[in-house]
């Protein structure tokens, strides 16, 4: 569950490619959902972007839309992509084409999942810590649940110094807790969630900022162990 899928100065994925390897170690054909994209660009356009990196790493995408049906597509992955965009976009597509139990439960089963961006979001609890605005309104803001928590991906620090007087994703991510209890990880960009078995660890180079209802906002360090966030 990473944060961004390209840091300024990179190519796409290119600093996930050593843990993509690992990931999909046991498939060749990764399936890719495109649905986060809500124009400019295809699903046929946005899969064959997406197609370089992991040719780098020897393996297939294939995308989601070249199926009968999304449920079919799921049911015979062997590994699952869920690349960025707008998060309310990629949930309503979700619950349109019916992809949510069977994500859930693919992944559950041991189907190597990468999500960046909304990719990730979707992994959290609910999507309601998304940056996003909200362009469609999707049938349910809950998600995956793939986490005991919500994700805040390329959550960025207030700036010293800066005269902006709008709300920081900070204030927003309180305003969150107004209304919710769940922690959220706020997820700057390199750094990733890995979960392996029962484990959720911090993973990259950099902290996350952790929100957790009723105590002040702190910083864990990457190799963090996030199964007790509370």
């Amino acid at each position: 569950m990473a944060s961004t899928s390209t840091l300024y100065g990179g190519e796409s994925l290119d600093y996930l490619l050593d843990v993509l390897t690992v990931l999909y170690k046991d498939t060749k054909h990764v399936l890719f959902l495109p649905y986060a994209r809500p124009g400019g660009i295809s699903h046929e356009q946005y899969t064959e972007r997406i197609k370089l990196p992991f040719k780098k790493i020897g393996k297939t995408i294939q995308g989601i839309q070249d199926f009968g049906t999304a449920e079919e597509a799921i049911k015979q992955a062997k590994g699952i992509y869920v690349g960025g965009g707008n998060t309310f976009v990629l949930v309503n597509e979700l619950y349109k084409n019916k992809c949510i139990n069977g994500m859930k439960n693919a992944v559950k089963s041991g189907i190597p999942y990468l999500g960046t961006s909304a990719g990730s979001n979707i992994c959290g609890l609910s999507m309601c810590t998304s940056n996003d605005m909200p362009i469609v309104y999707p049938p349910s803001f809950k998600t995956l649940g793939l986490v005991p928590f919500n994700i805040n991906p390329h959550y960025l620090d207030p700036i010293k110094g800066s005269t902006h007087m709008g709300e920081t994703t900070e204030m927003r991510i309180n305003e969150f807790h107004e209304f919710n209890t769940q922690p959220v990880v706020g997820l700057r960009e390199g750094s990733y969630i890995e979960v392996l078995n029962e484990s959720v660890t911090l993973k990259g180079h950099l902290n996350a900022r952790i929100f957790s209802y009723g105590i002040d906002p702190y910083e864990v360090e990457t190799n963090t162990n996030l199964n007790l966030l509370k």
